[in-house]
């Protein structure tokens, strides 16, 4: 289950895991594991593409590489909040308004999880209809992922 919902200059993302929390945590923090789904269909993101330092005011920076071109896309973002495998937050200060994405991974028993993932001034390149299909593609992506663990 997938959902979107837009406000202006806001998304939330809400999706639901056929894995436990833990390892939903673990995927979104760990190169290893974002390697195989960062980034909508038709992009790659290569292991030596990702840094994450966990910890506030760690980085998380990542170069998606598009498939057919070779185009790079970075994103730079700064942890500003970790509570493991309940809560990721960071801030994307070179996006206009620092984009800020905050992550609440709730457990829902059998080995299943919830993410709503919030995104606060987000431009208006990220809000489109067809920017929102990637980053659903990203999630489907991860959880074809998941369920190979």
């Amino acid at each position: 289950m997938t959902d979107a919902t837009t406000h202006l200059g806001e998304i939330t993302y809400t999706r639901e895991w056929d894995a436990p929390r833990e390892l939903v945590f673990a995927c979104m923090t760990t190169p290893d594991h974002l390697t195989h789904f960062w980034g909508p269909v038709g992009v790659s993101t290569p292991l030596e593409n990702i840094t994450i330092d966990l910890r506030p005011g760690g980085v998380f920076e990542t170069i998606m590489v598009n498939d057919a071109d070779g185009a790079e896309f970075p994103m730079h973002g700064v942890y500003v909040e970790i509570v493991e495998s309940e809560k990721l937050v960071w801030s994307e200060a070179d996006i206009e308004g620092g984009m800020t994405t905050s992550i609440v991974f709730t457990d829902l028993g059998g080995g299943r999880c919830r993410t709503v993932a919030h995104q606060t001034n987000v431009p208006e390149m990220f809000r489109t209809p067809e920017a929102q299909a990637g980053m659903q593609t990203s999630f489907d992506r991860m959880a074809a992922y998941l369920a190979t663990l």
